[in-house]
């Protein structure tokens, strides 16, 4: 059986498709499965034991002549089943075209209508909204089983061994960073919290090369000479590996509260602007929400991240307690 998995969006979105990857193998054991995945996020897959292929669109160069070669490779896969979890036409369009036997993909996808089966994504502000993992696990539901797996990442040997000094002694991660202002907890407050964290543990920053500027930033407002900046000097995997043995994770609702879904590490996820009612929270097992306990009606003010406040307050962020913070890392 030949599989191929769909999903070029950001690095959160691929890590919460990995369930899928998961459960065919459990099927199928002797399947091939390929994945389509953006430029960028490769490295996530690097020595995956259940992986045959990894088909790379790099969006940022010559998109759509890449497209074509990328769908001239897929049609000469003559893949079995695709299973596309992005909602996005592009891909709507390369399941579509694909020749595969069978396709499945989500109802929200404009191509949808050409699919073999389409599932209905449902997001909402209820509680009872399901998350993420479970509305993509549905697409291979019926040729598998609704039972429940969570996110995983391979790291190899190398990666492990690359973090194994930061390890010595207990510390705390902290990964300030994301892609949208309104899902990022100010840098101000994240100074306040390392600057009044436990003298017990090291706190290390974590991000790409591009959150260099706010990690020192935040260290020398917080004037806690044990925090070190490891911005840009990880990969994705090793900062997996990383965030795996640390005492508390502290992210926001971005890439890397999934990273630590991934490796079931401690978790303390800051939400923003978002809810984790839209499905998309931390899945370990010691994860904890930290939101305000202010009422606001503008909350949530929108299914992903703005670059800016509608309101121009951005309580949602200011009203978070560094207490509440605090109250995650071990106490004597």
């Amino acid at each position: 059986m030949r599989f191929l998995i769909i999903q070029t969006a950001s690095i959160g979105d691929v890590i919460l498709a990995t369930p899928i990857i998961e459960k065919l193998h459990r099927f199928f054991p002797g399947s091939q499965i390929d994945f389509l995945l953006k430029a960028g996020n490769e490295s996530l897959f690097k020595g995956h034991p259940f992986l045959n292929k990894i088909i790379i669109w790099d969006k940022k160069e010559s998109k759509y002549r890449q497209f074509v070669g990328i769908l001239k490779e897929i049609r000469a896969k003559q893949y079995d089943r695709v299973i596309n979890v992005q909602r996005f036409g592009s891909s709507g369009l390369l399941t579509s075209l694909s020749n595969a036997n069978y396709t499945v993909g989500f109802d929200k996808n404009p191509f949808s209508l050409f699919f073999s089966t389409r599932i209905k994504h449902l997001i909402t502000d209820k509680t009872s909204t399901p998350h993420e993992i479970e509305r993509n696990l549905s697409l291979i539901a019926g040729f598998t089983d609704s039972s429940i797996v969570k996110p995983c990442l391979y790291p190899t040997l190398a990666d492990q061994q690359a973090v194994e000094n930061f390890k010595v002694k207990p510390y705390f991660c902290i990964a300030p960073a994301s892609l949208w202002f309104t899902k990022q907890f100010p840098a101000d407050f994240w100074a306040d919290f390392l600057s009044k964290a436990s003298a017990k543990f090291t706190g290390y920053l974590l991000g790409s090369a591009s959150d260099n500027e706010l990690c020192e930033y935040i260290i020398k407002k917080s004037g806690n000479i044990r925090a070190v900046n490891l911005t840009g000097k990880l990969s994705l995997l090793q900062t997996a590996v990383l965030m795996q043995d640390a005492v508390m994770n502290f992210v926001n609702d971005s890439a890397p509260m999934h990273l630590a879904s991934a490796m079931n590490s401690p978790v303390s996820a800051i939400f923003c602007s978002t809810i984790p009612a839209f499905g998309f929270g931390p899945l370990s097992d010691d994860s904890a929400i930290v939101e305000t306990t202010t009422p606001l009606a503008c909350k949530p003010c929108g299914l992903h991240g703005l670059q800016s406040c509608p309101k121009k307050h951005f309580r949602c962020a200011t009203t978070i307690k560094t207490e509440q913070l605090l109250l995650r890392l071990p106490h004597d």
